[in-house]
């Protein structure tokens, strides 16, 4: 069973990055979203270039929420792990 590989992505939590200017176009934000919450996290002030880097898809998005919201993505690998280990524990049954 040690080499069960499971497929996470047919279990995965939706998460969506999103960067954007203030109106003058001077500040940069990056905000997120994780499980489909309508609320989001609170936005994190970014440099302009990180944003074009990103917008550029030059930065993985995992990458992204790791740097900018590394509480949220724990919470989100520990929950992945939560349900990789109990399919393990039904398949084992």
């Amino acid at each position: 069973m040690a080499e069960l590989d499971i497929d996470v992505q047919s279990f995965d939590i939706p998460r969506l990055v999103t960067v954007y200017p203030d109106r003058s176009g001077l500040r940069w934000w990056t905000k997120a979203w994780f499980n489909n919450r309508e609320e989001g996290e609170s936005s994190v002030e970014i440099t302009r270039q990180l944003a074009i880097l990103f917008l550029q898809n030059q930065i993985e998005k995992n990458q992204w929420l790791e740097e900018y919201f590394p509480k949220q993505m724990e919470v989100y690998h520990h929950a992945i792990e939560q349900t990789r280990e109990q399919l393990l524990n039904q398949i084992n049954v």
